[in-house]
């Protein structure tokens, strides 16, 4: 992954190529400046770099040919049924005549449940379309410079 000075390097030729105008690009570059002061810059490289060597570790394990069967299965297993419990959760808490007292624990367990699925989602899927289509064009601004 990218050190902070050349996230901030990269960051500059972005403003450069996005905001034509100076005042603003200087306004753009200052809240750049801002967030590296305040480590968010590195907060985002530290996530970046945590979720790249997920990635790689779950890719690894699935293409070993040394890896036991169940190190291939148990995140895709566990992925699958936090979705699924969810669902039926979902499907529980609209259907089925549950009491007061019940209804509020499932509530509860089903708002973990919604997180966590998004989190399977967002490691299996990316975090949004949108953002993958924000890396691609500053990959493609910053080919052209």
């Amino acid at each position: 992954m990218l050190p902070i000075a050349a996230l901030l390097s990269i960051g500059e030729k972005v403003l450069d190529k996005v905001i034509p105008d100076p005042a603003a690009k200087a306004e753009a570059q200052a809240k750049l400046m801002e967030m590296a002061q305040k480590g968010q810059l590195a907060e985002l490289e530290f996530m970046a770099k945590e979720m790249d060597s997920a990635r790689r570790r779950e890719i690894e394990i699935a293409v070993s040919a040394n890896a036991p069967f169940i190190s291939k299965v148990v995140t895709p297993i566990l992925a699958l049924g936090t979705v699924g419990l969810t669902f039926i959760l979902f499907t529980v808490i609209i259907f089925v005549d549950v009491n007061a007292q019940s209804k509020d624990i499932l509530v509860y367990v089903l708002g973990g449940l919604t997180s966590a699925m998004t989190m399977v989602l967002g490691y299996y899927f990316g975090s949004s379309a949108g953002s993958k289509e924000k890396t691609k064009q500053i990959d493609d601004l910053l080919e052209k410079k």
